[in-house]
Order: C-alpha cells, then structure tokens, then sequence
C-alpha cells in the first residue's frame, strides 16, 4: 500500500542471511546509493540503521512512491555489490519489508528501536551496560551519532521533525534524544515489542493498526474481485517492478539503463518481451514505461530480438535465468 505523505519502516534483508556489506567500502558505497535516492525520489528519510545483514529505513513519501524508491536503491546497490565481488543473482531477501508508522509517540519509540541495533546483537546483549553504551556511541553505520551531535549531519537526513518530538527547547534536543534513546537498553520497550510481533503492516495504535489491516482487506477484496472476472485462467501476474528488477540484475545494469537507447543493445528488447510475457501488458503500456514512445516500437524491439536469439548462445542464458525468477514469482 502506498500513500502520498506516508511514513514507513522498511528493512531489506541479505538472502539467506547472508552479509550485504563485506568492507566499509561497501557501506560507504551504500550510503553514497541512498543519498543519490533519496534525492532523486524526493524522500524525507529521518534516520537509518545498517548492520551487516540488514538495513533499516524510517521514511516518508510525499509523492506515494514507496516502490519506485527502494526499487531504484536496491538494484543501484546490488549492481555495485555483483561487480565488485564478482558475483550474480539477487542480493537481498524478497522486496522488502515495509510498515506503516502512525503518531508521533510511535515514531519517537520506533527511532530509538532502530538507533539501538548495534546493541541488541546476541553477543553484545551479554556485555554490561556501559559497554554497551560504549558500542552504540562508536557506532558509525546509523544516524544516531549525528542526532546526538557526536558527528558531522548527513546531509540527506532530515533531523528537525524527530527532534522536536523530544518537547525540549531546540539548544538541548540532541541531548535529550541521546537520552531517550539510551534509556531504552535498561528498559525494554513491551508495547513496542507486541506490536512488531503482532503486526506485519503498521506501527501505530490499536485503532490506527485496525484501520490500515481494513484498508489492506478492502484492497485484496478489490483484487479477487478482477481477478474473477478478468483473469480466471491467466494465472499471477508479475508486477512490472518485479520484471525490470530481474533484467536490471542479469544484465549487470542500474534501473535507469533499462530506459536509454543504445545502440545494439539487449536489454530494453529484453525488458519489452519479459513485460509483455510475465507482466500480461499490450505494447502501448510497455512503451510508457520503457519511454519507446508507441506500440509499434516496442513491437519492433520485440521482433529485432527474436531474430538475434537463435544465433546468440550467451542472450539465450541471460533470457533462461531471467525466466527463472519471474517463473518463481507467479
């Protein structure tokens, strides 16, 4: 579900638990991905957490763009990953997960749940509290440091809204969040605990939670219903994003490679042909979204590369092992 101006927490995870980060160089790496992305997608990201398997991400979407964004981040940065450690496939588990964050109270509780994972790894909940404080305040790989004033502001972070919500004059707000936050590894925050165990769409009150488990019921509802009607024997569709993500990755490209014309190139044609064959789209809606102008266009692609097939054995690969995702997702 997407919303114009709404927050969300989103983690992305390695596949099978694998690390998504081998060297700080890949950090550095992703962080220079997500200022990139918050930029272009017009993303207010209010903090964000890495660890070595996972990322967390506490944002909002003025424009309802949820999709586009971590699409844009994930394969920008699983691009990177598959060059330099010269490997292929999928990076990270699934899409991703994403909640929706109502009140201010929650999204305070949840910062400091996010800030505090440096500290709520398995080894580091044997050591004693001032140890563990004394991880947290090293921790370079999170936005908590430059909330407390202990490193230098990212400049693709947006810190005033969190802040205020520590009710304290703007000269001592770093320092009470510091506070707060670090007040939650004496104390463990249960009700935050039961929502995250209890809920898999929202972080909110029980009627805020209530109502967007309605909206979700209401939405699938809607589907059935087209799919009644409309799509009794076509099967799933795989969702166009889910499409350009797979050709994106085989073809070693960014997200935004698949849109520019290049001459002899493979993977518009590609994307043109998996779209219409996994995503059930007619040219028309293939060409508003590869920017090929018309129908006839993409029929051309199409057409130029069927008949390079045959003769191109690695082309026939690269087509066998996107097929094989996409089938995995119908």
């Amino acid at each position: 579900m997407e919303y114009e101006g709404a927050i969300y927490h989103v983690t992305i995870r390695g596949n099978e638990k694998q690390a998504i980060f081998r060297d700080d160089n890949d950090r550095e790496r992703f962080l220079d991905r997500l200022a990139e992305k918050v930029k272009d997608c017009h993303i207010r990201l209010y903090l964000f957490c890495m660890m070595n398997n996972h990322v967390h991400l506490v944002f909002e979407t003025p424009e309802a763009n949820l999709s586009r964004f971590m699409h844009d981040l994930q394969t920008a940065y699983t691009v990177y990953f598959n060059l330099r450690h010269e490997r292929a496939g999928h990076l990270m588990q699934g899409r991703y997960n994403a909640k929706l964050v109502g009140g201010d109270e929650y999204l305070l509780k949840l910062s400091r749940y996010v800030h505090l994972n440096p500290v709520f790894t398995v080894s580091a909940r044997k050591l004693s509290l001032k140890e563990r404080i004394n991880i947290l305040r090293r921790y370079q790989w999170s936005s908590y440091l430059s909330y407390t004033g202990k490193a230098r502001k990212f400049e693709f972070v947006e810190y005033g809204p969190m802040l205020s919500l520590t009710n304290a004059r703007k000269a001592r707000q770093q320092r009470e969040y510091g506070k707060y936050v670090e007040a939650g590894l004496s104390e463990e925050d249960e009700e935050l605990s039961k929502i995250f165990k209890e809920s898999r769409l929202s972080i909110g009150g029980e009627e805020f939670r209530r109502r967007i488990w309605d909206l979700h019921l209401d939405l699938l509802d809607g589907h059935k219903r087209k799919e009644d009607v409309s799509f009794r024997k076509a099967g799933r569709r795989v969702l166009s994003e889910e499409i350009l993500e797979a050709v994106s990755l085989e073809f070693g490209v960014e997200h935004s490679e698949i849109f520019r014309r290049q001459r002899g190139g493979y993977v518009r044609p590609v994307a043109a042909k998996m779209l219409s064959r996994y995503g059930g789209l007619t040219q028309r809606e293939i060409a508003g979204i590869l920017k090929l102008g018309t129908g006839a266009a993409v029929s051309l692609q199409i057409k130029q590369f069927e008949e390079l097939l045959p003769s191109n054995r690695s082309l026939r690969k690269k087509i066998e092992r996107i097929e094989h995702v996409l089938e995995e997702k119908k």
